[in-house]
């Protein structure tokens, strides 16, 4: 697969929003979870794969060149344009084009996303190279949507004012560009989203990479503390529950109620070591014995209540739990191999899938795992929940 070497981050503006916290320092630099931002940008980047990086400065720009340097620390080549601070985003790339690769990666510097440029750059060349931007799905409504992406996956309207019917996902600020798509700015001091974007879409040449990983953002007040607690350094566990915390019952069949339920052997101590561990532990399980009538709510509940309790007493903590009511055919998003409930996990608690661990014991769990872009680990007659327990750091 081509391999992309260059990431060029936009980094030049005033980051009025964000006063005062950017009163003496530009916006790259305000600290969120105790290091700079744009920090947390370098080490995803290299994380990717990236080698290079070219940072388009502009407002305060010395202060950011001064801090991050040539980017040795980081294991990355560091290298900066400056533009006046007026400059707007495609005045920045259009300055700087003699020293873009061909291809590059392009992110804003107030946006942090779990980039995976593998699966990235699959989904491009499946799209046939052209330009592309991530598109999140917007399931839980976090904000209002500002692109529409066809069935065919490519992008059909983006929309800065939000008010346009049929939206379907908000853009990410994560690109994949050609530096010839610059070649589309008009002459004068022009943006790149309102001025690049839509006529790439209007010669059907942008593709829209849907993501259900939320993106989170220092843009504004309101959104920072949320970037604060994503970025902030916790482990997460993340457990599947029948045949992983307690004995699975037969196919088809259910725990349906206390007297049912089986500890697995060491499974309470596995847990309270992962406590111990300082992880974060969450609950994940299929329950179609609703959908079949077989229990209600209410019945899990009860077991749930029970199980927690007996947790609690061995020195173990769940933070969360999350079931699948519905049935095999009901075609729900939360029903393993689907990753829904993952996702509702990691929204809900502002945690990042893809620095987590997922343990269960079947296929369908390895699945999601997969499809959330996190670390799986099975259970199986070689590895119980507490030999893998221990060998997490």
């Amino acid at each position: 697969m081509e391999i992309m070497r260059q990431a060029v981050i936009l980094a030049g503006g005033q980051g009025t929003r964000l006063m005062p916290l950017t009163a003496d320092k530009p916006k790259p630099l305000v600290e969120v979870a105790g290091r700079p931002f744009l920090e947390y940008l370098l080490e995803l980047l290299k994380e990717n794969g990236i080698e290079r990086v070219l940072i388009l400065t502009g407002h305060m720009g010395e202060m950011i060149e001064n801090y991050f340097g040539n980017g040795a620390k980081y294991g990355l080549s560091i290298t900066y344009h400056w533009s006046k601070s007026e400059a707007e985003t495609g005045t920045r790339l259009r300055n700087a084009r003699a020293i873009l690769d061909d291809e590059f990666l392009l992110l804003y510097c107030d946006n942090y996303w779990p980039l995976k440029l593998d699966k990235l750059m699959q989904f491009r060349k499946e799209h046939g190279n052209a330009a592309t931007a991530v598109v999140y799905t917007n399931k839980d409504n976090y904000s209002k949507n500002n692109m529409r992406v066809g069935e065919d996956g490519l992008i059909e309207l983006y929309d800065k004012s939000r008010t346009a019917p049929d939206l379907n996902g908000i853009d990410v600020g994560f690109f994949i560009l050609h530096k010839s798509a610059l070649g589309l700015l008009p002459e004068g001091n022009q943006s790149f989203e309102k001025e690049v974007l839509p006529p790439l879409i209007e010669q059907k040449k942008l593709a829209g990479y849907f993501t259900d990983h939320r993106y989170y953002t220092i843009g504004s007040l309101e959104r920072f503390e949320q970037a604060v607690e994503f970025l902030r350094p916790k482990k997460i566990a993340i457990l599947d529950r029948d045949g992983v915390i307690n004995k699975k019952p037969p196919k088809a069949e259910y725990v349906k109620k206390w007297s049912e339920f089986e500890f697995l052997p060491d499974a309470k101590e596995a847990i309270a070591g992962l406590t111990q561990k300082g992880y974060e532990i969450y609950l994940i399980s299929n329950q179609a014995g609703i959908a079949r009538g077989a229990m209600s709510e209410s019945d899990l509940s009860d077991i749930h209540a029970k199980m927690l309790a007996e947790i609690e007493k061995s020195g173990g903590h769940v933070a969360g739990i999350y079931h699948c009511p519905h049935g095999w055919d009901e075609g729900c998003e939360c029903r393993k191999p689907k990753p829904g409930m993952l996702f509702a996990a990691a929204r809900e608690h502002h945690f990042d899938l893809t620095k987590a661990v997922f343990i269960g014991d079947d296929e369908r769990d390895g699945s999601a795992a997969e499809a959330a872009d996190c670390p799986f680990r099975m259970v199986d007659e070689s590895h119980s929940l507490l030999s893998i327990a221990r060998s997490l750091p």
